[in-house]
């Protein structure tokens, strides 16, 4: 887990992984987020009609 370090010469984190860890969890909370949006939205659509 260092693409940040291979991919522009930096090491915001000391080389340890964990910035790299936390942009991942992020954008998986992102699209988790996104997808259950839509699934909250479909199910409260059917339950109100």
């Amino acid at each position: 887990m260092d693409f940040i370090e291979r991919w522009f010469g930096v090491s915001p984190d000391g080389g340890d992984g964990s910035t790299e860890a936390l942009y991942i969890v992020v954008v998986l909370l992102v699209i988790a987020l996104i997808l259950g949006r839509r699934l909250i939205a479909k199910a409260f659509g059917r339950w109100r009609t």
